[in-house]
């Protein structure tokens, strides 16, 4: 079965119950990706994601809220019913739109704590050109009907290693200040553990004046090689990056550079 027929038969079906189980569609699809990957074409997010783990059971979801978290972004939240949806922080969704052929990937942007204590998930979505991310800009309203399955996490890529968080540093890049999703949140969470959490926010074209409140830890500029090296520590860090593909590959060559080894190093790049 190839990617679009897989993709037509689960959005034709998920509508039928909460959850459906198909244990055959990655091997279904391993031949096809292989073929695919040889083109010119851009491979999309269910083939460059065809060998990495995923939990198989697909289950529906109602779109209960659509906010504006930018002028770019929108968050998504989806009443998910079914007692046997979980996931871990650092999952993603496959996403599933009837009537759309392409299937999205979205990072789960809130807690699992949200999805125990109101059923709910949020996914955070910047507007672009790819059919889900379009679809839901432009069409997706409360009471839209979807269906999402639990993508690999970074905790299954960690390599073994047997990590206990001491102090945590986020180094947070965007167009400008605007394009800071979160950024009250990330700030309270400075001010209330200051012995665990620190961050620096990186704006690269800001054109107006930077919020005061934000000024104590905004950096004009990308992501420096030399601000990696002050908060690494070669034996005892653990990096999770996440962006586009050029900036991880950046980033990730800047940390070797200064000593972090590879196996340090998390990300998923699927887009």
């Amino acid at each position: 079965m190839g990617v679009p027929c897989f993709v037509r038969t689960v959005v034709r079906s998920f509508a039928v119950g909460s959850k459906l189980f198909r244990p055959a569609v990655l091997c279904s699809c391993k031949d096809t990706v292989t073929r695919k990957m040889s083109s010119r074409r851009q491979t999309d997010h269910l083939e460059r994601t065809a060998n990495v783990h995923r939990d198989m059971e697909l289950f529906s979801a109602r779109v209960c809220d659509v906010m504006n978290e930018s002028e770019a972004v929108k968050r998504l939240r989806l009443e998910v019913p079914h007692p046997d949806f979980s996931f871990r922080a650092g999952q993603w969704v496959d996403f599933f739109i009837p009537g759309v052929e392409t299937v999205g990937g979205f990072s789960i942007c809130s807690s699992p704590g949200l999805l125990k204590r109101e059923g709910v998930i949020e996914l955070a979505v910047k507007n672009t050109h790819h059919p889900p991310a379009h679809w839901i800009h432009t069409k997706c309203s409360v009471g839209s009907q979807v269906a999402v399955r639990v993508g690999a996490d970074l905790l299954r890529h960690a390599g073994g290693h047997r990590y206990t968080p001491g102090h945590t540093h986020l180094c947070y890049s965007a167009k400008n200040t605007k394009e800071l999703l979160f950024k009250n949140t990330i700030i309270d969470i400075c001010h209330e553990r200051p012995d665990r959490f620190s961050c620096d926010l990186h704006v690269t074209q800001q054109s107006s004046v930077i919020e005061q409140e934000l000024q104590p830890y905004t950096i004009s500029g990308r992501i420096s090689e030399e601000e990696l090296q002050r908060y690494v520590d070669s034996e005892r860090t653990l990096c999770y990056l996440c962006g586009p593909p050029p900036m991880i590959e950046k980033v990730s060559s800047d940390l070797q550079r200064i000593g972090l080894p590879e196996d340090r190093i998390l990300f998923e790049k699927w887009w």
